[in-house]
């Protein structure tokens, strides 16, 4: 699946797992941070959009971990991590 099309999926997801009816796929920069500045999303987000992923595309995760803090920097970051472990 090309990259972009993956990134508006991982949008909508995020859409959907955290109730942000008010935002739209468009609204979402594929860039932006999702912490704190960015979207301003919380560790309850990060843990509730993890399971999303988990259960979407069958990605596992280390909780709390370095590597998993950089994969949420952003749905760019988010996109290449579920590219990279559908390979594998």
């Amino acid at each position: 699946m090309p990259t972009l099309e993956l990134e508006q999926e991982i949008k909508e997801l995020v859409i959907e797992s955290l109730n942000l009816e008010d935002l739209t796929p468009a609204d979402i920069d594929s860039e932006a941070t999702l912490f704190v500045e960015g979207l301003g999303l919380d560790s309850i987000d990060a843990l509730e959009l993890g399971l999303a992923l988990q259960k979407r595309y069958g990605v596992t995760m280390t909780a709390d971990s370095e590597e998993t803090r950089r994969h949420f920097a952003s749905v760019r970051a988010l996109a290449a991590f579920v590219a990279a472990q559908r390979k594998h």
